[in-house]
C-alpha cells in the first residue's frame, strides 16, 4: 500500500504533462505558417506617435476577411516593433486599451499574470505574433511559440484593442481591416 502511495505523485505529474502537451499539440513550436496554412492579407498599418513609428502590424486570416466565419478558420496578427518595449509596458498598455474600451476588469484580469509570464522584453526588430482559431490563441516571439491561452474568448478580447469600433486608434483599425473610406 505504501509503495502505491509513492507512485501517486508521479502518476499525477505524468497525467498533467500529458494533458498540457495535448492541449498545445495543435500549435507549432516554430511559426512557419506560410508553408502550413494559406493566410491571406486583410490589412496592415504602422502605429506612430507624432513623427516616431513604434510598430508595424498586419492582420491575416485563412479567408482573407475578418471576423472569421468558419469553425476551422485561423487568424494571424503580427506586430513588428520598431522601438524597445518592456514586457511590463506591454501588459500595462494592454490594460489601458481594455479600459479605454470600457471592458470590465473581471473579463481580463485573470489573463494578466499569464501575459506577463509569456511576453518578453522587446527589442527593435522583434516580432510578437498572435495566431488564433475558434478555441485558443498562441503567442510567438519572433518565430518561437512562447505561450498558449486556451480560452475562446481571449483572442477576440485581445484583438478588440485594434479592431473594435471603439478602438483608441480608428485609422489603424481601418487599415488593418482593409477599409477604404473612398471606396
Amino acid at each position: 500500500m505504501r509503495k502505491r502511495m509513492l507512485y501517486l505523485p508521479l502518476i499525477l505529474f505524468i497525467t498533467i504533462i500529458s494533458v498540457a502537451s495535448t492541449a498545445h499539440a495543435e500549435w507549432h513550436k516554430q511559426l512557419n505558417f506560410e508553408q502550413e496554412t494559406n493566410f491571406k492579407n486583410v490589412g496592415s498599418t504602422t502605429y506612430s506617435i507624432f513623427i516616431w513609428d513604434l510598430y508595424n502590424s498586419k492582420l491575416l486570416t485563412t479567408s482573407g476577411a475578418y471576423p472569421m466565419q468558419s469553425e476551422d478558420a485561423k487568424l494571424l496578427y503580427e506586430i513588428e516593433y520598431l522601438k524597445d518595449v518592456s514586457s511590463k509596458d506591454l501588459v500595462n498598455h494592454t490594460v489601458k486599451q481594455w479600459q479605454h474600451l470600457d471592458i470590465n476588469r473581471s473579463e481580463y484580469e485573470h489573463y494578466l499574470p499569464r501575459l506577463a509570464s509569456i511576453w518578453p522584453n522587446i527589442k527593435a526588430g522583434d516580432r510578437l505574433t498572435l495566431v488564433m482559431n475558434k478555441s485558443s490563441s498562441a503567442f510567438y516571439y519572433n518565430s518561437d511559440m512562447v505561450g498558449v491561452i486556451d480560452k475562446p474568448e481571449f483572442g477576440p478580447l485581445f484583438l478588440d484593442i485594434w479592431l473594435s469600433e471603439n478602438t483608441s486608434e480608428p485609422k489603424l483599425r481601418e487599415e488593418l481591416l482593409g477599409i477604404n473610406k473612398n471606396g
